[in-house]
């Protein structure tokens, strides 16, 4: 998201908003954490640059859709669905495969 030629579709709106919200309330917590060393802080505050970036993407993409007629958003709607629940099973938690016995443990590593 850091990048200027970064772009996004209308399936990542949520998870744009929900991001986008993550970072103002990280950053409303530590600018309310008075016992917090400033250097700390600074360094944990999300940048104004990164909260403006994604805003400026979820606009892009809000305005993108609103240009649409009502028939093509609610069939991008149906799409963006179809496509957040795919990526939800296909890239839920890695699997990751046990290793292999080893079937001559006398054989020196």
């Amino acid at each position: 998201m850091g990048c200027d030629h970064f772009s996004t579709d209308v399936s990542y709106l949520p998870d744009l908003r929900t991001y986008l919200d993550d970072l103002l309330l990280q950053r409303e917590k530590l600018r309310s954490m008075a016992e917090a060393d400033d250097w700390a802080r600074a360094e944990a505050m999300p940048s104004d640059a990164e909260i403006t970036r994604i805003r400026r993407l979820i606009q892009r993409v809000t305005e993108d859709v609103e240009t649409l007629t009502e028939a093509e958003r609610a069939e991008i709607q149906r799409a963006a669905q179809v496509v957040r629940r795919m990526r939800q099973n296909f890239l839920g938690m890695p699997r990751i495969r046990q290793p292999l016995p080893d079937l001559r443990p006398e054989r020196p590593a």
